[in-house]
């Protein structure tokens, strides 16, 4: 089956956001150039991991002798985007499998999220394949950029129920049965 690629060579905007509350939030990768904008859903955890390998690929090269790059240490201000997600908010697909690469010859840092594979409803269609078409987002993002996906995302991450300090599990707002054996 053929897979439909959604390519944002340099775009407009690119962050992680959610709708929902803490506990049932859903998060969303979201990218636009002008008009064009692709929603996918992913998880907390693809998120989180996500925002730390953009951060390690980043350190790692500025950290490589000889870096022609001029990759930022933080933050650049004028790329910082606290704003809510764009609407209208439609999940284009679900994320199964990521990928980040560094594609030197346009110092960006490359995200490929691929769609999460659908139910397998026979063995038939384990033999010739998915029945409708896969999704293939590609987001390339100026290094700059790239510092402030990450800043964001871990933000976002964050900003979910607050860990218990003895078990680490998340407080719900209505309690916590701690599992730790002294805890409250």
């Amino acid at each position: 089956m053929p897979t439909i690629v959604h390519e944002f060579a340099w775009p407009d905007r690119v962050v992680v956001g959610t709708v929902g509350l803490p506990g049932s939030r859903r998060f969303y990768l979201q990218a636009r150039t002008g008009a064009h904008l692709i929603s996918i859903g992913l998880d907390k955890q693809h998120a989180a991991v996500l925002a730390d390998a953009v951060d390690e690929m980043l350190d790692e090269l500025r950290a490589r002798e000889g870096n022609p790059f001029g990759i930022p240490t933080d933050t650049p201000i004028e790329l910082v985007d606290n704003e809510p997600l764009e609407q209208p908010l439609t999940e284009e697909f679900t994320t199964g499998a990521m990928s980040l690469v560094w594609d030197p010859s346009t110092v960006q840092i490359v995200i490929e999220a691929h769609q999460a594979p659908g139910e397998i409803e026979s063995f038939a269609e384990i033999l010739t394949g998915p029945k409708e078409p896969q999704g293939l987002l590609l987001v390339r993002m100026p290094v700059g950029t790239a510092r402030a996906f990450a800043k964001r995302t871990h933000e976002v991450v964050g900003a979910g129920r607050p860990l218990c300090p003895l078990c680490g599990s998340p407080i719900d707002p209505d309690g916590h049965v701690c599992s730790f054996p002294d805890g409250p």
